[in-house]
C-alpha cells in the first residue's frame, strides 16, 4: 500500500502581470523541485504557482511523473470516499502562490448557477463548471482593490473627481447621492449598480479625455487629489495610485473603479476572502491563495484579455462595506500538537476558515531555541487531503513511516486519515502552510456543511 505522502511537482505559469525573474516567489518556489522544462529567465514575468488536480496544469509526482489527478482517481482513498464522491474524484480545492508586479484584471468570479450557464454557452472563455470563492494570504505586503466601498466614501468621490462624475453621469451620480442617505438597503443596492454600470459601459471616446483629465489632477494636486480622499485612502495614496495604474494601463476604465473599491492593504500574515460574485483586483504582492477548484474569471478592467462588462455588472452583489470587512481573523488551530519543551513562544499553528467547505488553510511557523533542540508540529489526522508548501526555512515531514526532507518551495500532496508531522531543522524560522478539505465537522470547529 502507497504512504500517502507525495512530493509534487507543481507548475508555474508566465502571466505579464507576474513578478520578473527571481523577484517572484511563485518562480522560486516553482525552480526548488527540478523539472525538465522549467528554469528562471532573468527576464520573464512569472505569476503563478499551481498546487492540485486542476487539468489546465495539474501537480505531478516527482518521482513517478504521474499526475495527481490520474494518482486520485486511482486511489480513492487519498482524498476520502466522501470527498472523492462530492468532488467528482478531484481535489476540491486549487492551492497558488502569486507574485504580483502589476494590476490583475478588475474581476469577479462566478457563482455555481451562473458558471454552469457561462459554461455551457461559452466554454472557451469560462472554461469550468465551478464556482471560484477563494482566500488570499499576505506573504509579503499586499495590496489590492476588493468589494464596494462604504455609500458615504464613493458619494465623496462623486463630489469631489470631475472626471469621475462625468463618467457615471449627473442623473446616475444624484440619484445615488440622494438614495444612499437613506438606510433601505435594497435601493441603496440597486442605485449602487445603477452608478456602476453607467461608469463600466462609457465608451472609448468620453473615457480617454477623462482619464487624461483624472491623471493631470492626480499629477497636480498631490496630497490635495479627490478632496484629501478619505480615511481609508488619503490623497496622496490615492494621487500615486492614479499614476501607477496609468503606467500600466493607461487610459483604462479601472483607474476610475478605484473611487469605487475598497483599497486593502494586507501585512504579512493578514488575509481575506472573497466569496463568488465579489468584485476585486490584486495590485501588488506575493500571496498564498486558495480556492474551489476553478479557472473562471469575468473581466471588465486592467487587462488585454476577454472583457464581459455586461456579464460582470449583472453578477455582482453590490454588497458594500468598510475594509474591516474583507479581513479574515485567523485563530489558533486546534488540531496540532506543538512540541512544548523545545519549541519557542515564536511558534504557532494558525487556521484561516473561510464559511464554505472546499477548503481551510493552516499557516505554521516553528522556530528552534537553538541547533539542538527540535521543534515540531503533529497534526492529528484528519477526514480529507491536504497540500503542503514549505514558504521559508527547511525541516522534515513524515507520515507513518515515510519521514523526507521539506525546504522552501518544496511541496507535498497528504492522503485523507494520515497524521503528519513537520520538524525544523536550524534557528531559522520554518513556515510551511497546509490546504485541506475536511467535509466532516469536530467539535471547537465550525461545521462546515
Amino acid at each position: 500500500m502507497q504512504i500517502p505522502l507525495i512530493r509534487l511537482q507543481c507548475g508555474c505559469n508566465s502571466y505579464d502581470w507576474g513578478k520578473v525573474g527571481k523577484d517572484s516567489a511563485a518562480a522560486k518556489f516553482a525552480a526548488a523541485t527540478p523539472q525538465n522544462d522549467f528554469s528562471i529567465q532573468a527576464d520573464k514575468p512569472y505569476a503563478e504557482l499551481w498546487m492540485g488536480t486542476h487539468p489546465s496544469l495539474p501537480s505531478k509526482d516527482v518521482q513517478t511523473q504521474r499526475t495527481l489527478l490520474d494518482l486520485v482517481e486511482d486511489n480513492q482513498a487519498l482524498l476520502s470516499a466522501e470527498v472523492a464522491q462530492r468532488y467528482s474524484n478531484k481535489l476540491p480545492f486549487l492551492f497558488k502562490v502569486l507574485s504580483i508586479r502589476k494590476a490583475l484584471s478588475i474581476q469577479a468570479h462566478p457563482n455555481k448557477k451562473l458558471a454552469e450557464q457561462l459554461h455551457s454557452k461559452d466554454a472557451k472563455n469560462y472554461p469550468d463548471d465551478n464556482h471560484k470563492p477563494e482566500m488570499t494570504i499576505a506573504i509579503t505586503p499586499f495590496t489590492g482593490l476588493c468589494g464596494f466601498r462604504p455609500l458615504a466614501e464613493i458619494s465623496h468621490f462623486l463630489s469631489s473627481i470631475p472626471p469621475l462624475r462625468s463618467l457615471v453621469g449627473e442623473e446616475n451620480a444624484k440619484n445615488f447621492e440622494d438614495t444612499v442617505r437613506g438606510l433601505d438597503e435594497t435601493a441603496n443596492k440597486k442605485a449602487l449598480q445603477q452608478a456602476f454600470t453607467a461608469l463600466m459601459e462609457t465608451t472609448p471616446e468620453r473615457l480617454e479625455p477623462a482619464a487624461k483629465q483624472l491623471v493631470e489632477s492626480a499629477k497636480k494636486e498631490g496630497e490635495n487629489f479627490a478632496a484629501g480622499g478619505v480615511e481609508a485612502t488619503n490623497g496622496k495614496e490615492l494621487s500615486r495610485l492614479m499614476q501607477t495604474l496609468d503606467s500600466q494601463f493607461p487610459g483604462d476604465i479601472g483607474l476610475f473603479v478605484c473611487f469605487f473599491l475598497n483599497y486593502v492593504k494586507l501585512e504579512v500574515g493578514e488575509a481575506m476572502f472573497l466569496k463568488a460574485d465579489d468584485i476585486h483586483a490584486y495590485l501588488t504582492g506575493d500571496i498564498i491563495e486558495c480556492m474551489a477548484s476553478s479557472d473562471n474569471v469575468v473581466r471588465a478592467g486592467f487587462t488585454p484579455k476577454f472583457k464581459d462588462v455586461a456579464t460582470l455588472t449583472s453578477m455582482l452583489t453590490y454588497s458594500y462595506a468598510p475594509i474591516s470587512s474583507q479581513k479574515m481573523a485567523p485563530v489558533d488551530y486546534p488540531y496540532v500538537t506543538l512540541n512544548a519543551h523545545a519549541y519557542s513562544s515564536a511558534s504557532s499553528s494558525i487556521l484561516y476558515d473561510p464559511p464554505i467547505e472546499e477548503f481551510s488553510v493552516v499557516r505554521t511557523e516553528l522556530l528552534n531555541k537553538a541547533e539542538e533542540k527540535v521543534a515540531k508540529a503533529t497534526f492529528e489526522a484528519i477526514a480529507g487531503p491536504s497540500v503542503i508548501i514549505c514558504t521559508e526555512g527547511q525541516g522534515t515531514i513524515e507520515v507513518g513511516p515515510k519521514k523526507e526532507d521539506i525546504k522552501t518551495g518544496w511541496v507535498y500532496f497528504v492522503g485523507a486519515t494520515a497524521e503528519c508531522i513537520v520538524e525544523a531543522k536550524g534557528t531559522e524560522p520554518f513556515v510551511t502552510f497546509k490546504a485541506f478539505c475536511e467535509l466532516e465537522g469536530k467539535e471547537g470547529t465550525r461545521e462546515k456543511m
